[in-house]
């Protein structure tokens, strides 16, 4: 069985977008719209874990010496 390829956070929220627009038109019918709904809802908590994994990142980024956050200016382009 081949491996499923892992969506780029941009194309999964994109998809996302266009998920909850197709079911916000209410015209698809009950089986594609249920099968649309299930789709978002892994795209959603993949999303979610994604930010969640880029936040800890951060966080660890900016600890200080002692472990606390230390809030740090991004640097500015020039």
């Amino acid at each position: 069985m081949a491996a499923k390829k892992k969506l780029v956070f941009e194309d999964a929220m994109s998809r996302l977008e266009e998920i909850i627009s197709l079911l916000e038109r209410g015209d698809a019918p009950l089986e594609q719209a249920m099968s649309l709904f299930e789709e978002g809802a892994k795209l959603l908590r993949e999303c979610t874990k994604r930010l969640d994994e880029a936040e800890q990142k951060v966080t660890l980024l900016t600890a200080g010496p002692d472990g606390q956050p230390v809030e740090q200016p991004f640097p500015e382009d020039s």
